[in-house]
């Protein structure tokens, strides 16, 4: 099969022009961009309490009445990019006992798996520069049942409650579009269709108002910016180090707006029965529109820090639509050569605009898309690239001020001082970061980020390698070499795929862009030094190479909590954390080789890393001979993890899980003529090899196609090992799913995991869909699900190892069909499996929509797809995160790879 490869991008398109005005620091375009997080109630930066209980501490019914001190929130909101002045729609349809300000969900105490949104909410379009962008809400009342329902019972969703069965619900779609010539000028365009058959109110009341960075501190110290009226039809909003900002209103005959303020306070009253700092407070909008308290906003001085235009649709058709125009710029009001009537907003100018950057979005993402490519495919691609663009957020935490409380106000309780993140004092933030899903996971995840660049770096690759290089930078990164893991424990650990992403992210801004940044690849390498050597310092407690390293993002996939010590102070000898510091090693040793291209003294540590390497092979495959301790179960064929007590027994756990499969990660080919390149390295890779062949086993196998070539291959695992565990790995009675590779060996379901210590049961049965314990909170689940970011990272391998043993090199897929494949065929086959996942079959249905008919077939809903966290082994069905754009935004490249392969057999 002929191979396909990424399209260049051109540099003539629109929004290309742009990225290249942005890198080049001509012109702000990334300023303003879809910032502002979609939950920051209940956050660990929100949580000030004694016993660390976010959710409790800042619950949901607080959010609209009481001011954030890290972040702001809202409904497809856009922010500058240190969150001063916020963008967010408001919506009410006359009956709902709260505005709709922000995303509703159930609380990790309330959901019966975890935390979970509980919405419908769509990302349909977005540019690198975010000068368009496109969300969707079906918009209507959860009827909340979920409490309900046990660990075993499926989440009740919005859909479940049969409230779009008659179709009366209002679709809104908000687009954001920027002037071509001016990147602060915003044009913001609310449709409310009404799905029904009958007519219906709604209000849509756009919102905005200033992030509170006054009231932590003593008056006058910081000052207080303002938002108010000028005319009838427009605001100014004016800020120390923003400027000043005017919002213009399109006027609607009987609809508004009605214009009103007030502060983005917290209302002491009615929470804490204290005074109140002001008359007006956060949550006067929610009074005025629902409760009708028309004290609560100021209406006399028409000013606060929080402003909006309430827009009042009494009786909007059966199956009609009400549009609401607005627009944010810094001109003011007759900067056009007209009086109060909002420049642009009511003239033809608005429409061409938005027009305009929906075709140069089109035109941007053709340019992505192989010709014939499926639509349904292509549609996919784009919804996914769209929700990892919508999922930057704005990240600010002051690690320090946290912990000690602010000036003004109560100080913490002093039992938080222990409580949480104690070691990571020097932690201070304030970046624009990619987040795993802006309401489950309102904060960075360092091995979900690295994920997040893979696609990114299709459509920005300056902004995937700011990513990785944040988490490196001395505000991130612990003095130690520790990158920290997320903000509910930073000194967890999450799987060193730093250095991969790195890699991929270099050489794909190469091949797409001409552009090899070995600066940026030097720059972070040089911080990874450090992270390796923590591993190495940290994470290997007998000094033998064999790695610890806690839960490394598989949350439950073993017999023990594995962030927590173990029973009787044993020791966790882990299959995972050994081979991912292997692959550490190869990522490490491969950029090295990248970077002696134009420094030579890289060769050494290339060496270096190429040492590390077999170290850790040996200790984890032969064990200077010692069966019982090698990681590698020669007569079950596959890798386990083992427990050394003490005294020093060991003991292996036969979990057929993935820890077994991530050995296979660890894949390296080495082409004479690329080794040719560093006289150095192949000098003592020559001189490794013989003192190896000499003295022991060694995983380091020569390419035997020709005499004339002599490549040789870096893996964990021989030609025999790799067959043995491919065949479970094949067997669809095991780790072979109709749609990808389960986490856990469907073996288990019949031959579950169990022991017994200090009388205490520790057990491991195969779950292809939720988990049934809480551990980790119970909201996700490693024991059957698919995956998409440890199979794409096992789709990657099998290409590497098919590119060293060629063509000839076949084995059985599926395991016992008599269908010989080559490993490039058999990375195929799982790719097509997971593009299953969310590619309409036959029946125009989706298998993440977990045969819910509304999404399969209703023409309002069937082209959406959502981007889970996890899906059902079994089914195929999503499952966690409904908006999990991080990792889950793989298959922007995925389908991508898939329609090549199908153009090319």
């Amino acid at each position: 099969m002929k191979k396909k490869v990424f399209p260049a991008p051109s540099d003539s398109s629109a929004e290309r022009k742009r990225l290249k005005e942005s890198d080049a620091k001509k012109k702000h375009w990334m300023r303003w961009g879809p910032y502002l997080s979609e939950r920051q109630w209940a956050t660990v930066r929100e949580d000030y309490s004694a016993d660390g209980d976010a959710w409790r501490f800042f619950p949901h019914d607080h959010a609209r009445s009481r001011t954030y001190r890290w972040g702001e929130d809202g409904l497809a909101g856009v922010s500058d990019n240190h969150q001063r002045f916020c963008v967010s729609l408001a919506l009410w349809n006359g009956k709902d006992k709260i505005l709709k300000e922000r995303l509703y969900g159930l609380t990790n105490h309330e959901g019966n798996h975890g935390e979970d949104v509980k919405e419908l909410y769509y990302y349909l379009d977005n540019t690198p520069t975010h000068s368009y962008m496109k969300a969707a809400f079906p918009y209507e009342q959860l009827v909340e049942e979920n409490v309900k329902r046990s660990r075993t019972e499926p989440e009740y969703e919005l859909l479940d409650t049969g409230i779009f069965n008659d179709n009366k619900y209002f679709d809104v779609f908000i687009e954001y579009a920027k002037d071509g010539q001016d990147e602060d000028d915003i044009l913001i365009k609310i449709t409310a269709h009404n799905r029904g058959g009958q007519e219906a109110p709604v209000h849509i009341i756009p919102q905005f108002w200033f992030r509170n960075t006054w009231s932590w501190f003593p008056e006058g110290e910081v000052k207080v910016p303002s938002i108010e009226k000028k005319g009838d039809l427009v605001l100014e909003a004016d800020h120390e180090s923003l400027g000043k900002r005017w919002v213009h209103f399109e006027a609607i005959a009987g609809a508004g707006p009605d214009l009103i303020f007030t502060n983005n306070e917290t209302n002491e009253k009615k929470l804490f029965n204290n005074p109140n700092k002001c008359n007006h407070v956060k949550d006067a909008f929610h009074e005025y529109v629902v409760q009708g308290n028309q004290a609560a906003v100021n209406k006399k001085d028409n000013k606060g820090t929080k402003a909006a235009g309430v827009y009042k649709f009494e009786k909007v058709p059966a199956g009609g639509k009400v549009e609401v125009r607005v627009r944010l710029n810094k001109k003011p009001p007759g900067a056009a050569g007209k009086s109060q009537a909002a420049p642009g907003v009511v003239s033809a100018d608005f429409e061409r605009v938005v027009k305009d950057r929906i075709k140069e979005a089109d035109d941007f993402y053709s340019q992505l898309a192989l010709k014939g490519l499926k639509d349904d495919l292509s549609q996919i691609q784009r919804q996914a690239l769209a929700g990892m663009l919508w999922s930057k957020q704005f990240y600010h935490f002051d690690q320090r001020s946290w912990r000690k409380g602010d000036p003004i106000g109560p100080p913490p309780p002093l039992a938080r001082m222990d409580l949480r993140n104690k070691e990571w004092k020097h932690m201070y933030v304030d970046d624009i970061l990619s987040m795993p899903d802006k309401w489950e996971y309102p904060f960075f995840a360092a091995w979900d980020m690295a994920f997040h660049t893979i696609p990114l770096s299709l459509v920005d690759p300056t902004f995937a390698k700011k990513q990785l290089d944040l988490l490196t930078r001395e505000w991130y990164m612990h003095p130690s070499g520790q990158i920290p893991a997320y903000e509910w424990n930073f000194s967890d650990v999450n799987p060193p795929v730093h250095a991969w992403a790195t890699l991929q992210v270099f050489k794909t801004e190469e091949r797409l862009y001409g552009h090899a940044d070995h600066l940026f690849l030097e720059r972070v390498f040089q911080k990874l030094l450090l992270n390796f050597t923590w591993w190495v310092n940290r994470k290997d407690t007998e000094g033998n190479n064999v790695f610890e390293g806690g839960f490394l993002g598989l949350d439950n996939i073993g017999l023990f909590n594995r962030s927590e010590p173990l029973p009787n102070g044993a020791t966790l000898r882990q299959a995972d954390g050994t081979s991912w510091m292997a692959f550490f090693s190869l990522c490490m040793l491969h950029i090295a080789l990248e970077l002696a291209k134009q420094n030579e003294a890289y060769e050494d540590i290339a060496s270096k890393f190429l040492e590390h390497f077999f170290h850790i092979s040996d200790a984890m495959t032969y064990h200077s001979g010692n069966e019982e301790k090698s990681l590698w179960d020669s007569g079950d064929s596959f890798f386990y993890d083992s427990i050394s007590w003490p005294g020093g027994h060991t003991q292996r756990l036969k979990t057929r899980s993935l820890v077994g499969l991530i050995p296979l990660f660890s894949a390296l080919a080495l082409d004479p003529e690329y080794v040719d390149l560093f006289p150095g390295f192949k000098k003592r890779l020559n001189w490794l090899l013989a003192y190896r062949d000499k003295h022991r086993p060694a995983r380091v196998f020569k390419k035997e196609d020709t005499k004339e070539n002599k490549s040789i291959l870096l893996a964990l695992v021989d030609q025999t090992m790799l067959r043995a565990v491919l065949k479970r790995l094949l067997d669809e009675n095991e780790f072979l799913s109709p749609y990808g590779v389960r986490s856990l060996s469907k073996y288990h379901k019949d031959h579950p995991l169990s022991m017994w210590v200090n009388g205490q049961e520790f057990r491991v049965d195969y779950l292809p869909a939720e988990s049934d314990s809480g551990m980790f909170g119970g909201n996700s689940n490693w024991r059957g699900p698919i995956w998409l970011p440890t199979t794409y990272l096992l789709i990657c391998s099998l290409k590497r190892f098919h590119y060293f043993y060629g063509p000839d090199f076949k084995v059985e897929c599926p395991t016992g069909s008599g269908i010989m494949k080559t490993l490039e065929e058999v990375a195929w086959e799982i790719e097509v499996r997971l593009v299953r996942l969310v590619q309409r079959n036959k029946q125009g249905q989706r298998a993440a929509n977990g045969g819910n008919e509304k999404t399969d077939q209703d023409p309002l809903f069937k082209d959406l797809v959502l981007s889970y966290e996890y899906f059902d082994a079994e089914t195929g069905k999503g499952l966690g995160a409904s908006h999990q754009t991080g990792w889950t935004g793989l298959l922007a490249v995925l389908v991508h790879q898939v329609g090549n392969m199908c153009q090319s057999s």
